[in-house]
């Protein structure tokens, strides 16, 4: 098949293939005529590589896959380099998520802070005399 159809079958673009070719993932094959041309084998490296962008793994951690689907092997992640991409992709994970409890507990502890502050304006607010609550960004009464 040519560059278009792969493209189509392959949810991708024209560009991103020939990309893929400059950074070696992909296979440079060409016609007498010139033209590229591609096998359902390129299909399967370029199905492998979208999967695994879409799980967020940047193109570089592709390659192993992609050169596992080449050495024979019917999934791209049964060779030992996949499997420690997959490791430092875990990791990588289990750090951000880790970053992001502590992000979350942070925002949680500000808010119920703000929430405390925002009810003893309001009690104060109550007391005759007190101060009136106002939103400090619309700056309307609460």
């Amino acid at each position: 098949m040519r560059i278009g159809e792969l493209a189509e079958r392959a949810g991708t673009t024209t560009r991103a293939l020939r990309y893929y070719e400059a950074r070696g993932l992909l296979p440079a094959r060409r016609t007498g005529n010139g033209y590229r041309t591609y096998d359902e084998a390129d299909l399967r490296l370029l199905r492998q590589i979208r999967t695994l962008q879409d799980f967020g793994f940047d193109l570089e951690e592709t390659r192993p896959f992609v050169e596992c689907l080449r050495a024979g092997h019917p999934e791209g992640d049964s060779c030992p380099a996949s499997l420690a991409v997959y490791r430092r992709k875990l990791d990588e994970l289990d750090a951000l998520i880790g970053e992001l409890a502590a992000v979350r507990a942070s925002v949680g502890e500000q808010l119920a802070r703000a929430e405390r502050a925002r009810e003893r304006l309001v009690a104060e607010a109550e007391v005759p005399g007190g101060p009136e609550p106002v939103c400090e960004l619309g700056g309307g009464e609460l």
